[in-house]
Order: structure tokens, then sequence, then C-alpha cells
């Protein structure tokens, strides 16, 4: 098999050292190996700039749509309903997560190239007293656009109602002061700006709201409160845990803090994007979101114009010469994304961008 490295919004290009975590293997009754997990929970809150005493972490075996799946099917209750502000396929699938938990919600949908706005997330809330959960996306990788959580975390907050994010591709990429904004509920994976491997997901939960939600879910394996009642005497997962990832996770957050922390992280990533788009456009190659509305994360471009070739014939032309991209996911334009994270730097953006002058030379 041919070695490439990947540019998208993970998984994600890996350390040999996270890799070689992975290679010893972990019995998930042992003390040593609960105790790497209470490592993890420890470190994931400094991550999020919030006490013990006031959050607390609970991993959940698979990927990060089970951990989304999770909070909203566990903590909001038979009685009460869910407001999801949407603009992407992300924010779009909280919405299938309510349909299938049968929870009472309302989709506020805005443009793909637009932030949703708090505001009208206020308006909403005034008009509907029914309304006791609102969710989001931070980073919606269907566009690479940041979405403002701290403004709408304000608005949630003024009105007493309970605030959840996906926060998949932005949690340890760039700074979120959970507990500064007001969020309550703060959902990752170990695949992403952590720069683990694919295999659980995180979350950060408010500890009184965690504790409300006792006895409101609607699945067994995916119970957020038993998971972490569970977990939190001594670092027991309620079912096999994923030892290899686990592992390799624990280590990538080491390397994360070696880097310099988020800080560090969020500069490399930022420096990588801003080099991309400056590189591209050179080409005639526009960005689908414009300005500071683009995050750091991944990237839509639309084809250059009077293209002839198609994203199958481009995505082979640059897996070849050592990389892999993303197709679009904007269905009104032709477009295709490339992410910004992992173990991708300076010389990795360079060596794209000279491959994908080649490839357009040639159409």
């Amino acid at each position: 098999m041919n070695n490439y490295k990947l540019l998208t919004p993970g998984p994600l290009t890996t350390t040999d050292t996270v890799k070689k975590e992975m290679m010893f293997d972990h019995c998930t009754w042992d003390d040593d190996y609960k105790q790497i997990t209470m490592k993890i929970r420890k470190q994931l809150l400094e991550l999020a700039h919030v006490a013990e005493e006031d959050y607390t972490v609970v991993l959940m075996q698979g990927s990060g749509t089970f951990g989304v799946e999770s909070v909203i099917t566990s903590v909001i209750g038979d009685r009460e309903k869910l407001l999801i502000a949407s603009n992407g396929a992300y924010g779009e699938r909280m919405g299938d997560i309510a349909k299938h938990g049968k929870i009472p919600y309302t989709l506020y949908q805005q443009d793909y190239d637009k932030v949703p706005d708090a505001e009208k997330i206020a308006e909403l809330l005034d008009a509907d007293p029914q309304i006791t959960h609102v969710s989001m996306v931070h980073s919606e990788t269907t566009s690479g656009i940041l979405n403002d959580i701290q403004a709408v975390a304000k608005v949630v907050k003024e009105r007493g109602r309970t605030f959840i994010v996906d926060a998949m591709s932005s949690f340890g990429g760039v700074e979120i002061p959970v507990g500064e904004w007001g969020i309550d509920f703060i959902v990752s994976s170990a695949n992403k700006c952590i720069q683990g491997v694919p295999g659980f997901s995180f979350i950060i939960a408010n500890k009184e709201k965690l504790m409300e939600s006792k006895g409101k879910a609607r699945s067994l394996s995916l119970d957020l409160y038993d998971q972490w009642e569970t977990m939190n005497k001594d670092g027991k997962w309620r079912f096999t845990s994923p030892t290899h990832v686990v592992l390799a996770f624990s280590k990538a957050l080491d390397e994360l803090q070696t880097e310099g922390g988020i800080e560090a992280r969020s500069k490399r990533y930022y420096d990588n994007n801003r080099l991309l788009i400056e590189k591209l456009e050179k080409m005639g190659v526009r960005p689908y979101i414009g300005g500071a509305l683009q995050g750091p994360i991944i990237t839509t471009f639309f084809y250059p114009d009077n293209h002839h070739f198609s994203f199958d014939e481009m995505y082979r032309y640059i897996k070849e010469r050592g990389y892999a991209i993303y197709p679009g996911k904007v269905t009104e334009a032709d477009t295709f994304r490339i992410g910004n994270i992992g173990e991708i730097y300076r010389e990795d953006i360079e060596k794209l961008c000279e491959i994908m002058e080649a490839f357009f030379r040639q159409h």
C-alpha cells in the first residue's frame, strides 16, 4: 500500500509515536489502564479550562456521532424540547438524531455560507418557552465555517436553557473556554485536533446538568449518565473499551502539550490554512467561505473557472503523489475540500499546491 498523508478533517495523519502506542495489548480491568482513562479525563478538563468541581468528562465508545447522539438522547427528557441551529450536514444530522429518538425539536436552518444568528436564536427561544435545550456545531466541516458559539451561548444562558455544542473538528485546535462561555455539554472525538485515532468520542459535561439527566436516556449503550457513573469511580468503562485507541489518545494528549498546547497547534493550523488559500487563489481557485468566517480546520474551494475534470480524476492524481483530499459537500456548486489538521506542516501545503498546479496545467 502506498503511503500518503491525509488532508482531511479526521481521521488524520498521526505521528509514528502515537501509532506505536497501539502495539501494546492492554486489559480493560487492569488498574494501570484505568489510570490512563482517569489521566485522559483530567487532561481534557484542563484543555477546556474548567474545574473538576463544575465539569466532568465522559468517554464514549464509537465515532463522534455516537457522542453527539449520546448527549442528545440522554439529557433531553420526554417533556423537553430541542432547538437545533444548523448551517451544514452535521447540524442536520442532529435533527436526524432527534427524529430517531422521538425528541421534540425545532430546526433553525441557516445557509451553508452564513453563521447561525444569535439574535435569531434569542427570538426563537423567547417565542417558544417549551424549548429547554439548544444545540449547534462549532466547526461545520461541510463548508469549513467556524460558527460563533460564544455569542449563541450568551443568549442561551441569559434565557436559562441548556447549551450543547458539537466541537468535533475544533476542540484542541482552537481555544474554547467552556465554562466561561456557558457551554453545558461539548462533544469531540479522539481522531480530530488532538490527533489520535478513531474509536471513541468524549463529552465534557456540566456536572450538575449531567446529574439532572439520570434516567432520561433512550439507549442502553449510549446512556451518558450511566457511562459517567461507572467511569467516575475508578476509570472503568461500562462495556469493552477500544484499548489501543485509548493508549494512542493518551500519547497524543502528551504530544499536544509538548507542541505548546492549543495555542501553538492552533497557530500551525491557521498558518496552514492561510498559506493554502493564498496559493490556490493565485491559481484561480477561490474559497467557498470568505474572510473571518473561515475556520482553520478544513476549507471548501470552488472548482477553477472553465474546469474540465472530475473530482475523482483530481483525487487520484494528488493521491498518487502523496496526499488525500476530500470531495465537496456543498450541493449547489462544484467544490472540493482540503483539511489542515493532523501532522501537516508548511512543507506539506507547499508540496500539495505544486501538485495541484501541475494538475490544473494539464486540464
